[in-house]
């Protein structure tokens, strides 16, 4: 009998969250370090949920689920790091790189914080491997995600707290209710912020494309 990949991943996660719940902060630590890194965690939905059952602990919640985040995003950044740079080199020049790069530190915060605060399906993964193809200091890296991740789970929190946890349940309801424009708004967004990004990142205003070229 085989199973699907989604009941595959199902399973998963409840065999983790009856794991590691119980553990309190270092179990939201660890299923937000799983959720970066590997295998994808409600970590928004579990997050209120702790604050819910323990409000007065909110803001160390959301540090270590904003720290948990940045260890595991630590593998997409090394996989960029290892390999991206010969990935890249096989459709542009060194030239080329070394200018995208040059461009890329001068925004290089903003373009991992922002990505890093945004609510799923954005895909954070791509700017964290992108951090790491153009070398962006370990320490940046992983102060950008932090601060990115805290002030998104520092939101949710305050919501939570301030209209309680039934908010949770109105905001899935809404969105399964109106699911084409959450869709289409969500897309929008995702344009607007990589259009934004590679616009800083490539410097379009200068003329400089990103085609195929030959080495």
């Amino acid at each position: 009998m085989k199973i699907s990949p989604v009941a595959l991943l199902h399973k998963l996660n409840v065999v983790m969250l009856a794991a590691l719940k119980p553990l309190g902060v270092w179990g939201i630590g660890a299923l937000a370090v799983i959720d970066s890194a590997a295998i994808p965690v409600p970590i928004d939905a579990l997050l209120i949920d702790y604050v819910v059952h323990d409000k007065s602990r909110f803001l160390l919640y959301c540090f270590m689920a904003a720290v948990g985040s940045a260890i595991g995003s630590l593998l997409p950044y090394y996989l960029g790091r290892a390999g991206g740079e010969l990935f890249l080199l096989k459709r542009i020049n060194r030239q080329r790189y070394e200018q995208m790069r040059d461009r890329f530190e001068k925004q290089e915060f903003l373009a991992i914080m922002i990505p890093a605060m945004m609510p799923p399906p954005t895909p954070v993964k791509l700017f964290e491997f992108a951090a790491g193809v153009f070398e962006m200091k370990m320490l940046w890296f992983f102060s950008a995600i932090c601060v990115g991740k805290f002030i998104r789970f520092l939101i949710w929190a305050i919501i939570t707290i301030t209209y309680g946890p039934a908010i949770l349940h109105t905001i899935t309801r809404a969105i399964h209710q109106h699911l084409a424009y959450v869709l289409g708004f969500s897309g929008i967004l995702i344009v607007l912020l990589l259009v934004y990004v590679l616009r800083k990142v490539f410097d379009r205003r200068r003329g400089t494309t990103l085609p195929v070229e030959e080495s």
